[in-house]
């Protein structure tokens, strides 16, 4: 029990995270209250971190939430503070820059749900959250490394117990790569208005 709340605990961040910010930048889209922010002298930079925070700020708090009442099943102890508050940050913050890309380019309330139906939620089950991958015969160990949820669960798994499948510093590089890559196509979208003005 104690190996998959840390799975569960990311699990919930990394929904969280996306729909805060999917939802609530598709609606102000639907709205066309966005297009007030795109006339008004504010940087693309602070409209992102405007959204990126408020999906942060979800996802952590229900991640919170979840900690707590695993409390109540398992006692979960500390093996490294550093590891678990980086890891879930950049998670958070990886997942509402994904959100952020998914509201810029759906048209329907439709469009939105479809990538955590049908690509979040098997990344998640698929990404070591209830197994370890040294479980898993080599060459699935191999297929499951290309899914980039299983640096983020086995980073902060091993914040809380001090194991992992896969090295810290590949956690870290993914989580940054993914970040960057996510912010500069946002930043771009938004800065163009593809999608947003029409």
């Amino acid at each position: 029990m104690q190996f998959i709340v840390p799975g569960l605990i990311m699990m919930a961040v990394i929904t969280n995270s996306y729909a805060n910010v999917s939802s609530s930048f598709f609606g102000a889209k639907f709205q066309r209250s966005i297009e007030e922010l795109l006339v008004s002298p504010v940087p693309t930079h602070v409209v992102i971190a405007g959204f990126v925070g408020g999906g942060v700020a979800r996802g952590i708090c229900v991640g919170i939430l979840v900690t707590l009442v695993s409390l109540f099943f398992v006692p979960l102890e500390m093996h490294s503070w550093t590891m678990v508050v980086v890891t879930l940050l950049m998670t958070s913050i990886v997942f509402s820059l994904a959100g952020l890309l998914n509201a810029i380019f759906a048209k329907t309330f439709d469009d939105i749900s479809i990538i955590p139906t049908f690509v979040l939620t098997p990344l998640t089950y698929l990404g070591g959250v209830f197994y370890s991958l040294s479980l898993l015969p080599e060459f699935w160990q191999g297929v499951s490394k290309l899914n980039p949820i299983v640096y983020m669960i086995s980073g902060f798994r091993y914040g809380f117990l001090g194991i992992t499948d896969v090295s810290l510093t590949v956690t870290i590089s993914v989580l940054c790569l993914f970040i960057a890559v996510f912010y500069v196509i946002a930043w771009y979208l938004i800065e163009k208005g593809r999608g947003l003005r029409s």
